[in-house]
């Protein structure tokens, strides 16, 4: 679509260059095609970006989880000031991402993350039909296509001056005709815009089915790598995600304003430990309350019914002390990045949708 749509404004343009109506119509369409051109994706440079050099326990882990889910293990780790676990892709050659949330690596033990990264990595596989590379390319640039046609409230021009200014008319008359050819021009973009949201929401209803299935499929990996009560215990921590990000915000806040002494470029040490101790005080006081927090029951339920995995993937105190290690700038770089920037909004974790 994107190429047919390019060609015949470029033909539209060059053969109808003598008249007015058809050049008009090809720089249309042109910019039609350049809003649904095919989008490679990129890593963040915001974020802390990790190559096996930089921590090679971690990416001996990630090799392992890799293995035992049957994926190609990432080529990089990025860590951001979020509660989830996802990949992505980035490149022309689609190169795997995984960005890690830190947020969800504090409040997780250790063998509720490898279910979560293990979950992420089946997820984001190639049998999930949303992650090849032309479903998903299609998907983004329609998304972005239609983002960038949307409508704008602002470019609009306000004249309540007084009636007997000089020129108030001319200006008044000036303001009104901006705003008809704007009102007219989002009438003209809402056509493209309706037709890429329309086949968006028609590619996600045709892999809804495939999508549904490799869900499951990343459920039952990450009961094989990490054990079937951490794949439930990790399901089941997912209502952590605001608690802890409300948590992360008052101790943001505690520490640039109630400690002025401390440089706010120098955080607390002890950050990540009051989020893991926040973590478990929340596991505690569920289980006292007799509550579920799980934000996905039937799955639960499918997990806690299939038969017991022995883990693939036990995490040992010397290999966690080295992956503590190698996160150690990292870490500091995140929270750097949340005292200047502050804590998002919780979201659910998409990995684990």
């Amino acid at each position: 679509m994107t190429a047919a749509l390019f060609i015949g404004s470029v033909l539209l343009i060059v053969i109808g260059w003598r008249t007015v109506v058809q050049p008009m119509m090809g720089l249309a369409l042109l910019g039609l095609a350049l809003a649904m051109r095919p989008r490679s994706g990129h890593l963040n440079p915001d974020l802390p970006t990790l190559r096996e050099a930089d921590a090679p326990a971690l990416f001996d882990l990630l090799g392992g989880i890799a293995g035992t889910c049957g994926v190609r293990p990432p080529d990089s780790v990025q860590l951001t000031p979020e509660f989830s676990v996802t990949v992505t892709h980035y490149g022309f050659p689609r190169k795997r991402c995984l960005v890690v949330g830190l947020l969800l690596w504090a409040a997780y033990p250790p063998q509720q993350r490898v279910a979560a990264v293990a979950h992420a990595l089946a997820h984001g596989a190639p049998r999930n039909i949303r992650s090849r590379a032309f479903v998903a390319t299609a998907l983004e640039s329609l998304t972005a296509g239609s983002w960038t046609m949307r409508t704008n409230d602002t470019a609009y021009i306000s004249w309540n001056a007084d009636a007997l200014a000089f020129g108030a008319d001319h200006v008044a008359a000036g303001a009104r005709s901006f705003n008809i050819r704007g009102r007219i021009s989002e009438w003209v973009l809402w056509i493209p815009r309706a037709a890429m949201a329309a086949t968006a929401r028609l590619l996600l209803w045709l892999t809804l089915p495939a999508a549904r299935g490799a869900l499951l499929e990343a459920d039952d990996a990450a009961a094989r790598t990490a054990s079937r009560e951490a794949a439930v215990a990790a399901l089941n921590d997912q209502d952590l995600a605001r608690p802890i990000c409300v948590e992360a915000h008052r101790l943001v806040i505690e520490t640039k304003t109630l400690a002025p002494r401390r440089p706010t470029a120098v955080p607390q040490q002890d950050f990540w430990e009051k989020l893991a101790r926040q973590a478990a005080r929340l596991r505690e006081q569920r289980g006292r309350d007799a509550t579920r927090g799980s934000l996905d029951a039937s799955r639960m339920a499918r997990l806690s019914a299939a038969p017991t995995h022995r883990a693939a993937i036990a995490l040992d105190e010397p290999g966690l002390t080295r992956m503590a290690e190698e996160l150690r700038l990292p870490e500091k770089a995140v929270v750097d990045k949340m005292m200047r920037d502050g804590v998002a909004e919780a979201q659910q974790p998409i990995a684990l949708r």
